[in-house]
């Protein structure tokens, strides 16, 4: 599986992007799928996750009722709708995805066996 990122860039601070991550391989659906996120100089982190179903999803807390993960598996794809922005989201936001069908760690980046390349997002304040 080949993962696609796209969507980031400029925004001011309430304001709203949407991300997404296109999937090519026939077994997208099968995946569970997460966005983690990195900021200059610091580690890369979970952001959100969601199973193949899309029936469970998971939040840092960081990001609770402003992000919101979904996905269209007849699409092969998964989004992440961000809004009420701020400048402390400014990252390269990472879409990854598991192909083990266990997720037993969804927060942590070592469950994730596929990764896109990255999409930059700036807040601007």
């Amino acid at each position: 599986v080949q993962l696609q990122a796209s969507g980031g860039g400029l925004v001011q601070t309430g304001g709203s992007l949407r991300l997404s991550c296109a999937a090519s391989g026939r077994t997208f659906s099968n995946y569970a799928m997460a966005w983690f996120r990195q900021a200059p100089g610091k580690e890369r982190e979970f952001v959100a996750g969601i199973s193949w179903s899309g029936g469970r999803t998971y939040y840092a807390d960081s990001v609770k009722g402003r992000f919101t993960i979904s996905r269209d598996n007849a699409k092969s794809t998964v989004y992440l709708q961000m809004n009420s922005l701020k400048p402390e989201d400014t990252a390269v936001y990472y879409c990854a995805g598991d192909s083990s069908a266990s997720w037993t760690t969804p927060t942590r980046a070592g469950t994730y066996d596929y990764w896109g390349q990255g999409t930059l997002v700036t807040v601007s304040s």
